[in-house]
C-alpha cells in the first residue's frame, strides 16, 4: 500500500511529528476500504465539518499507532488511510491563524468511542473543516457545502456495496459569526437550512447532526471584544435539538485548555470534546 508523508517519514508502526502541528511529519498508511479488518462487516461514515477547532490545533502526539478499524479520507487525494492526527492535513495556510496544517481535533477520539461501542463497525472519517469559514460558505450551493456533499457520496461509493452507510455529521463552527452582529443575526436560519439541505441532498432525512459550542476558550476582555456575539451563537447551537430533529449540541464551555491563543482548544480539551460528541451521537442513535 502507498503512504503519504512529509519529508521526515516514520516507520510503519508509529509516526513522528514535531511539536508544532503546522510542521507535521506524520506518515499515513493507505488501506483498501473494500477489505474489512477481521471482525468487522460494515463501514460507518462520519463527516467532520466546520472551522479551525474542528480542523484542530492541538499538539500532535509524538507516537501514533494505527487502528485498521478507524480510517480517514485524505484531503489531498480522496483515498483512504489509517486515521492519524492531523486528520485535516492539506498543506495550505489557514486564513485565521496562518498555520499550514492542522493539529489534534476531536474527530479521532470520537471515532475511538464509536468503535469501542460497535466492534463490528469500521469507522470512516471524512474531514472537511476549513479554518475561518463563515456559515455562508456552508449553505447549499456554496463551495464548502458542495465539497462536503461530493466527498460524502464518494465515501459511500468507495465502501463495500450494501455494507457502507453514512451515520452522522459532526459540526464545530460559529466563531466567525460571533464577531459580527449581522452574521450572528442570520446564523440560526442559515444553520438550520444547511442541515435540511444536506439531509435532502444525501437522501437521509434523519441523518444525525451533532454540534459543539464554539470558542473563544477563555472569556478574557480581549476575546470578549473580538467575539462579542459568542453567547448568541452558542445559544443558537444549544437550542438546536428544539428546532431540528435528530440533532444535539454538546456544551464545551467548561473546557479552558487552549494552545496559547485563548481561541483554539489544546489536545486534552479536543480529546474530551471528541468523547462528548460520541456520547451525544450514541444517545440519539440508540434512541432511534
Amino acid at each position: 500500500m502507498a503512504a503519504i508523508a512529509a519529508p521526515d517519514s516514520a516507520s510503519h508502526e508509529t509516526a513522528k511529528s514535531t511539536v508544532q502541528p503546522s510542521r507535521s511529519t506524520v506518515t499515513y498508511h493507505q488501506v483498501d476500504l473494500q477489505v474489512f479488518p477481521d471482525g468487522t462487516d460494515v463501514v460507518d461514515v462520519f463527516l467532520l465539518l466546520g472551522q479551525s477547532n474542528m480542523k484542530g490545533r492541538g499538539e500532535v502526539p509524538t507516537e501514533q499507532v494505527d487502528d485498521p478499524r478507524i480510517v480517514m479520507m485524505h484531503l489531498q487525494d480522496n483515498q483512504w488511510y489509517c486515521a492519524r492526527h492531523p486528520l485535516h492535513i492539506r498543506a495550505e495556510q489557514d486564513p485565521l491563524d496562518r498555520h499550514d496544517d492542522a493539529g489534534v481535533g476531536p474527530g479521532l477520539d470520537f471515532a475511538r468511542q464509536i468503535a469501542a461501542r460497535f466492534p463490528h463497525s469500521r469507522i470512516a472519517l471524512v474531514p472537511g473543516a476549513v479554518g475561518g469559514s463563515g456559515i455562508e460558505r456552508w449553505v447549499k450551493g456554496a463551495p464548502l457545502y458542495e465539497a462536503a456533499i461530493k466527498r460524502a457520496k464518494l465515501a459511500l461509493a468507495q465502501g463495500p456495496a450494501g455494507h457502507t452507510r453514512l451515520r452522522g455529521i459532526l459540526w464545530m463552527q460559529g466563531e466567525r459569526e460571533a464577531r459580527e452582529k449581522e452574521r450572528a443575526d442570520v446564523y440560526q436560519e442559515k444553520l438550520d437550512g444547511m442541515i435540511r439541505a444536506m439531509r435532502a441532498d444525501l437522501g437521509q432525512p434523519d441523518l444525525l447532526f451533532i454540534a459543539s459550542t464554539v470558542g473563544p476558550v477563555l472569556d478574557t476582555d480581549v476575546m470578549k471584544a473580538r467575539y462579542p456575539y459568542r453567547a448568541e451563537v452558542n445559544g443558537i447551537l444549544l437550542d438546536l435539538p428544539k428546532r431540528v430533529p435528530f440533532s444535539m449540541c454538546i456544551d464545551a464551555r467548561d473546557l479552558t485548555g487552549h494552545i496559547g491563543d485563548a481561541l483554539h482548544y489544546n489536545t486534552p480539551s479536543q480529546q474530551e470534546i471528541g468523547r462528548r460528541l460520541a456520547s451525544a451521537w450514541l444517545k440519539i442513535a440508540e434512541e432511534h
